[in-house]
């Protein structure tokens, strides 16, 4: 049954090194997925259109149109998740990616291993939390924040909220506990799929939550619904929440 799961989903690679396309192909290819590669950026694009994957591995570094340029782009038309490779040491490059829109990085060399669990993790995402007292038929709804699981839809007051895929994982696990406090360690497990033996930067949570907030900030002005804890993690508070409370101590 996992396996006709897997079947249901399409990746577009995209990387100008022909071994590294070609391994990348073969080894998702093996897995079940369906593969498109794509040779620089201008190609990237017209496969997108044409093909419309539902996950993208980009390299930062390509003639034509760089990495930057095709989540720009991609990011302007849809949603999709998008795990960007880079051999660019600089913490500050790998944020520039998180800050276009990606939703995790990889530093070039990878673990072939390691993109496959966290391709896996992000396509077949299981919510592992129990349904909330706020949810009911996959919407939650807490004060003016409407959220459709089914849909993968967010509404906030009457105005419907665009998420990217990874923004929208933390909002819906932080909703499912409104008033606990989540830590970043648990949200990297629970979201990105990394292993609680992995030595991940914690920023990669930070970019995400803070567009995530900026976007809810925009439509409401009267409330803060993320609030961060400073060397903690961060919770999603009610409009009519009891105290905050920490979540790995509940």
């Amino acid at each position: 049954m996992n396996h006709l799961s897997i079947e249901q989903h399409s990746i577009l690679v995209v990387d100008d090194e022909v071994p590294i396309r070609r391994i990348l192909s073969t080894r998702l290819s093996m897995m079940g997925y369906q593969v498109f590669t794509a040779a620089d950026g201008v190609e990237a694009l017209e496969v997108f259109e044409r093909q419309h994957p539902d996950l993208i591995v980009l390299d930062v570094m390509m003639p034509n149109l760089d990495g930057y340029g095709v989540c720009q782009a991609v990011r302007q038309i849809s949603r999709v998740p998008i795990i960007m490779l880079t051999a660019l040491s600089d913490v500050r490059d790998r944020i520039t990616g998180l800050e276009m829109g990606a939703d995790d990085y990889m530093i070039k060399p990878f673990s072939p291993k390691e993109l496959e669990s966290r391709v896996r993790c992000i396509l077949r995402r299981l919510d592992a939390l129990n349904p909330s007292k706020y949810q009911i038929n996959g919407v939650i709804e807490i004060g003016s924040l409407h959220i459709d699981t089914n849909k993968r839809q967010v509404i906030l007051g009457q105005e419907r909220i665009y998420l990217t895929h990874m923004e929208f994982c933390l909002l819906e696990l932080l909703a499912s506990h409104p008033g606990v406090v989540v830590s970043r360690q648990e949200l990297l497990q629970k979201v990105w799929g990394y292993s609680q033996e992995s030595v991940v930067d914690t920023r990669t949570v930070d970019v995400h939550m803070s567009r995530l907030r900026n976007k809810l900030k925009a439509s409401s002005k009267e409330c803060e619904f993320i609030h961060t804890f400073r060397g903690v993690g961060y919770a999603l508070q009610n409009d009519q929440s009891d105290d905050l409370i920490d979540h790995e101590a509940s």
